[in-house]
């Protein structure tokens, strides 16, 4: 898709929207698949029942911290991507460029810094994550490696969200393809030809995410870019990237927690329902995230249409763009809750076909994602606050789900119910709901005021 094939300011919204939309669910999945491909080679290390195991743990425990980088890069990313939007649509190319430009002297600083604390801290960050006596080496192989990585983790997932939020959405996804792809191909080769283990698996994630990052940088400098990487936009402005980085806040918090929350769920459960429900609930956060994904692919592919039009003072077109959303999310989730509660023992068994556990995930995954059919009206409203640049507001929401509401309530309901496994699980659908319905209130006046905002007349001259 060219640049010339994307006018974000007229034509269909739905099918702009869907166009936009389908390469960024694709990349959603496949960046998925990506972080599992090292743990599924890993894992058939021989002896797999002894190495094999004790190497996908000690990867395993990893995680927390590569998704703290990956946070970090939507901090710079996902703040600065909507509000150079904005800029291009007010007709300020070069607002736009000098944002992006920030962003990514932005990216380099914090990857350098986040290089230097995992090289040094690596050892007590890993063992706060669980890492145990029998992982510890296996953890810090593999974490030592993938720090030195850093830098082009952060170019890739930042300034690949500057392409995207241009419009070229197939360029964006052929970044995430060729990092899978080349991912997929030196794993074995470096894991098993060479015997370099989870050394080896390492090496290969990030020579991959090298190679990614060589690729949105030439794009970025190239010629079919409309937002150019220059080098006169490399000095920071504190008035350039401190509003980034404050609409960034959202998105980062809702990739940083998601390890607090992990482990926040896991004790409490541990301690109600023992080895089988913190199993259960592995498979319930793995289902979550596949099944979010479209969801998160819709948002991201609205995001261009209602920034630049918010920028081009065009509300109808933000207006029909969200009413889109809206639509399509809710009609999403509402099938999505739809099959989970009907067949929820399939859903379970994609995961893991261990009968008891398929019992006890099933009759879970009803509690848990009981409310999901409401969810689409959560991630709709709440990144269209981000797509506007309404920082403070988004902020606030991501906040107050995960942190004001879910947190306090795994601890709070089981003191109300006899079955206190089944009253953690519960904590999930009662702080959607709760956030549902603080989210839509708010949406349903702010939104009208943000419109009507732009919708009055200029003043004479």
């Amino acid at each position: 898709m060219n640049r010339q094939s994307v006018d974000l300011g007229s034509g269909s919204v739905g099918k702009l929207l869907f166009s936009l939309a389908l390469p960024t669910i694709t990349s959603q999945v496949v960046n998925m698949l990506y972080n599992l491909v090292d743990r599924i080679y890993i894992g058939h290390m021989q002896p797999a029942s002894t190495v094999g195991a004790l190497a996908l743990t000690g990867v395993g425990v990893c995680l927390p911290v590569i998704m703290v980088i990956s946070a970090f890069a939507a901090l710079v990313g996902m703040g600065g991507a909507p509000r150079a939007s904005i800029q291009e649509g007010r007709g300020d190319l070069e607002g736009a460029q000098r944002i992006m430009g920030n962003s990514f002297v932005l990216l380099v600083l914090t990857s350098l810094v986040l290089t230097l604390v995992f090289r040094f801290f690596a050892g007590p960050l890993l063992q706060l994550f669980g890492a145990s006596e029998n992982t510890i080496g296996y953890a810090l192989d593999y974490m030592r490696i993938y720090s030195l990585g850093t830098l082009f983790v952060q170019v890739t997932l930042g300034m690949n969200a500057y392409i995207t939020a241009q419009g070229f959405t197939t360029v964006s996804m052929k970044t995430v393809l060729i990092g899978a792809g080349l991912n997929t191909l030196l794993d074995p080769v470096f894991i098993f030809v060479f015997g370099l283990g989870v050394r080896g698996a390492a090496l290969a994630t990030i020579l991959s995410q090298a190679v990614s990052a060589l690729w949105v940088l030439r794009f970025l400098t190239g010629s079919q870019t409309k937002w150019r990487l220059r080098r006169e936009d490399f000095q920071l402005q504190p008035k350039v990237f401190l509003p980034s980085l404050a609409l960034g806040l959202s998105p980062f918090i809702m990739q940083s927690t998601e390890s607090l929350i992990a482990v926040c769920f896991n004790s409490s459960l541990l301690k109600y329902g023992g080895d089988l429900a913190v199993g259960a609930m592995t498979v319930l956060t793995s289902m979550m995230q596949f099944a979010m994904m479209p969801l998160q692919g819709l948002t991201q592919g609205a995001q261009p249409i209602i920034s630049y039009n918010f920028g081009a003072k065009n509300p109808q077109r933000v207006r029909d763009a969200f009413r889109c959303l809206l639509r399509s999310c809710l009609l999403y989730s509402a099938a999505l809750w739809a099959l989970v509660q009907l067949f929820p023992r399939a859903f379970v068994q994609i995961f893991n076909s261990d009968p008891a556990l398929v019992d006890y995930g099933a009759w879970a995954l009803r509690i848990y994602m009981g409310t999901t059919g409401l969810f689409g009206i959560q991630i709709a409203c709440q990144q269209t606050f981000v797509a506007l640049g309404n920082a403070k507001t988004s902020l606030f929401l991501a906040v107050l789900r995960k942190i004001i509401l879910l947190i306090p309530l795994i601890y709070i309901l089981p003191n109300f119910f006899a079955n206190k496994a089944f009253a953690v699980f519960l904590a999930e659908p009662v702080a959607d709901f709760l956030a549902v319905a603080t989210t839509a209130s708010m949406f349903a006046v702010q939104f009208k005021g943000t419109l009507a905002g732009l919708e009055e007349p200029k003043p004479p001259a």
